[in-house]
């Protein structure tokens, strides 16, 4: 699998990247930033979806400053949402189990 990473990093920078050196880490970044950029997957599946999520969690680790307080601050309220939800069926499920 690290062989074809190689190769398609070195098909990348020949064929996309001219005259950038292989070598150096800014463009290596570039070039997974192109290749995410590229990237044509379908996002309706879960597959997809995971992918997405997958994204997100890797640039939002590299990000700093208010960008990263941004994805924390989505991230928390995605969680707030998901606690609100649990507690709103659960409160419903008691009220009818004791009904």
């Amino acid at each position: 699998m690290p062989d074809d990473d190689i190769t398609r990093r070195r098909r990348l920078f020949d064929d996309e990247l001219v005259g950038l050196d292989p070598d150096d880490p800014e463009a290596q970044e570039f070039a997974d930033h192109l290749n995410r950029m590229q990237r044509a997957d379908p996002a309706f599946t879960v597959e997809g979806s995971l992918r997405g999520v997958a994204d997100f969690a890797e640039g939002s680790t590299r990000a700093s400053g208010l960008r990263w307080w941004t994805a924390v601050v989505i991230v928390l309220l995605l969680l707030l949402g998901v606690v609100v939800g649990a507690w709103d069926q659960l409160s419903a499920f008691v009220a009818h189990l004791t009904g």
